[in-house]
């Protein structure tokens, strides 16, 4: 008989045999369904991570965990050596689902963003005639778009960046949600695209200027330059709409999916654009063993139907309203901020007698919410969209009784 594993040893294992890459809390989860989960003692938490937005449709959503089964024990991987029956049918849905001529399937999110960037410089040699080798990318401060070399390269923070050039060239960094910088920058004829998150997750969920991105997507067209949109974290309903851009009404050139395009049972993303874009890459030229497998090209049609047969979306604008006015009305002087959109959301914490982001953190963990601080100070909330709102107002009372027990 298999011995039951404990917290202690299965921190104890990571800790000896895995690198020491995450700092995660002292958590150790056994189940999960829909918006909750359950540690190997059996204690039952509230998820306000969400896996970092991979599990919008909740932890083991029943329709994609049977798309993967059914699949699984049908046929798992072919390479795209050849051709199999699950996946012309898949890129068909989510084209017409997101409304782009062409798609180009991956596995993970800084796959997804790595594979945006080669169509983009591919596009600024084939169409837009910019010299060999001379393209650039335009990308904001505080991005996160992934940890490949190429992806730290363009990234600001010390964390990710710091000892591990040399760097790849070809980016330019403007600061987040300034129009002037942008402009200036597209007047170089060299500039090929532009990347942006339409709300930086990692960097505290920073939430644009209204219009920000209606009026960057217009300056870049004016300039005939790609508007890349990384919506690996912010898309798939999080932020009240299928996709963030929506709120201002932006189709991307390039639009970059992940996490939630399976609903987290499976590492899938994906790479949307028109032809125009998609086809500048050859046979041979780009690529990926499990990108467009069958069993996830079976997932992510069960994970895309479930956002719109259970209106995700719409549930997460509504819930998101209540959740940030709740937030508000807390009576702490430990919340600096509430900001967010949808159930995409952070609080600011002011340290309060020592007290600090991760000190909260720990506390909703004790009382049975479970999130984690990104930069110190700040706490990102965001729960499976399938979270009714009963619970949401459970996990409300418990937020505010672990911030309420520092005053």
């Amino acid at each position: 008989m298999t011995e039951k594993i404990t917290a202690k040893m299965a921190i104890g294992l990571e800790d000896d045999y895995g690198a020491h890459n995450y700092h995660p809390l002292p958590v150790v989860l056994q189940k999960g369904l829909a918006a909750k989960v359950w540690d190997v003692d059996g204690k039952e938490y509230f998820d306000f991570l969400s896996a970092y937005s991979a599990v919008n449709q909740g932890h083991c959503h029943p329709k994609i965990v049977s798309a993967l089964i059914d699949q699984a024990q049908t046929l798992t991987l072919t390479s795209r050596a050849f051709y199999n029956d699950a996946l012309g049918p898949y890129e068909k849905y989510i084209t017409s689902y997101f409304g782009y001529d062409k798609v180009l399937p991956m596995n993970t999110g800084a796959e997804a963003d790595e594979t945006a960037l080669k169509l983009c410089r591919r596009w600024a040699y084939d169409k837009k005639g910019i010299p060999s080798d001379q393209a650039k990318i335009i990308v904001c401060a505080d991005n996160f778009h992934g940890r490949t070399i190429t992806i730290i390269s363009m990234s600001t923070d010390p964390e990710s960046k710091a000892n591990f050039g040399p760097y790849t060239p070809g980016f330019i960094v403007i600061p987040y949600n300034d129009l002037e910088a942008l402009q200036k920058e597209l007047k170089d004829p060299n500039v090929a695209g532009f990347l942006v998150e339409p709300i930086q997750g990692e960097a505290g969920v920073m939430v644009p200027d209204e219009g920000y991105l209606k009026k960057a997507y217009d300056l870049c067209k004016s300039k005939n330059v790609l508007f890349i949109a990384d919506e690996v974290q912010t898309g798939i309903g999080r932020t009240g709409k299928l996709l963030a851009c929506d709120h201002e009404e932006v189709h991307p050139d390039i639009l970059i999916l992940g996490k939630a395009l399976s609903g987290g049972v499976y590492p899938v993303s994906a790479v949307l654009c028109n032809n125009e874009i998609m086809l500048t890459i050859k046979p041979g030229q780009h690529g990926s063993t499990f990108g467009g497998n069958p069993i996830a090209a079976r997932v992510a049609v069960a994970a895309l139907k479930v956002v719109k047969e259970e209106k995700l979306a719409e549930k997460a604008e509504k819930l998101g309203v209540i959740f940030r006015q709740e937030m508000k009305n807390i009576k702490s002087d430990m919340i600096e901020l509430v900001r967010g959109k949808g159930l995409l959301n952070a609080v600011v914490i002011r340290p309060k007698n020592g007290k600090t982001a991760m000190d909260v953190c720990l506390k909703m963990a004790e009382n049975g919410v479970l999130a984690k601080p990104t930069h110190d100070h700040i706490i990102r909330f965001a729960p499976p969209l399938v979270i009714t709102e009963e619970e949401l107002h459970q996990a409300i009372e418990l937020i505010r009784k672990s911030i309420l027990s520092f005053e």
